[in-house]
């Protein structure tokens, strides 16, 4: 399904200036060195645990935070080279769906009002083709029209995403950054609006970056699957290659924790001790997940591993695969 390359970052930085506990300033790597790319019909799955940099991944390739370092390519165009009316123009092909719709939309705005928001930004459109294309994307995303002069909170939470996903879709994008989307939606609400994301990517030849600590839901709508570890690529691989063959401790750590439906299945996993996550503001010399790992050497302590591919598209960053 994949096909021409939409998105490339190349050894992408992201640094927050914060205050330690003693008050003194400190800088919070939250994106240390990633590079990626991303083609058109891809599913990119960001996995890991809270703190790990993916959210502020999927902001900074939309240039919602500034970069320290690095680039981003979007079909080609380094877009923090852009100045702000030319950005203007690529934020309709670049798009996000936020965890928490009841945050992320404007309680005091009818859906109407948020719908037609997008579309007076960029001004496009008369206001019977804004009006007849907000109609038009509340069905899409199961909505019923007559409701369009309801606020947010007379919807349900699973409805309230929706209203989010016809917010993004409204100026036609390309690339959509999904970060958390259905976290804060019950199992049952969550299967309808990962479906009704899948629909849409068919009908509309959408490109994703789907970002989610739940492994599950990760597996169940990516393409491919990138693991993350503060604000590192530990693993990168096709979902059915990763899911089958995880190699980097992390990412077993990781599948250990994730349930079994199979009972007779249960006991086979092997079970790896997790320690605390290390603060991102110091993290440990070497390779970052070292003090948590079962298997580390004297050089995991002292040089961080090149991200080494261990078998075709499948690619680790491990001292275990570097030999």
């Amino acid at each position: 399904m994949s096909g021409d390359t939409v998105l490339n970052a190349d050894r992408l930085h992201t640094v927050f200036e914060v205050k330690s506990q003693h008050q003194e300033k400190a800088l919070l790597r939250a994106v240390n060195d990633v590079s990626l790319t991303i083609s058109e019909g891809d599913v990119l799955g960001v996995v890991g645990e809270s703190g790990c940099g993916k959210s502020t991944l999927g902001r900074t390739i939309l240039r919602l935070e500034e970069k320290a370092a690095g680039d981003v390519l979007y079909r080609g165009t380094d877009i923090f080279s852009l100045h702000h009316k030319e950005m203007k123009q690529y934020r309709k092909k670049m798009q996000m769906i936020f965890q928490d719709p009841s945050s992320s939309l404007n309680p005091r705005k009818k859906v109407i009002s948020l719908l037609k928001q997008p579309y007076k930004i960029h001004k496009t459109g008369s206001d019977a083709e804004i009006q007849e294309r907000v109609e038009s994307l509340m069905q899409e995303v199961g909505l019923n029209p007559r409701h369009q002069r309801r606020f947010p909170h007379q919807f349900s939470g699973g409805q309230r995403q929706r209203i989010g996903i016809a917010r993004a879709l409204a100026l036609n994008p390309e690339f959509i950054v999904c970060d958390e989307a259905v976290s804060a939606l019950d199992v049952s609400v969550q299967a309808q609006i990962l479906n009704l994301l899948l629909d849409l990517q068919q009908k509309h030849k959408l490109t994703y970056m789907f970002i989610s600590h739940d492994l599950s839901v990760v597996e169940f709508i990516s393409t491919r699957i990138m693991v993350m570890y503060l604000g590192k690529i530990v693993e990168l691989a096709d979902k059915v290659e990763l899911m089958a063959n995880p190699l980097h401790p992390y990412t077993k750590t990781l599948f250990a924790a994730y349930p079994v439906n199979d009972p007779a299945k249960r006991d086979q996993k092997k079970r790896v001790v997790m320690g605390d996550v290390p603060s991102p503001i110091n993290p440990p010399s070497g390779c970052h997940f070292h003090p948590r790992c079962p298997y580390k050497m004297p050089i995991c302590e002292e040089k961080y591993p090149e991200i080494t591919e261990a078998a075709p598209g499948h690619q680790v960053a491990c001292h275990l695969f570097n030999k």
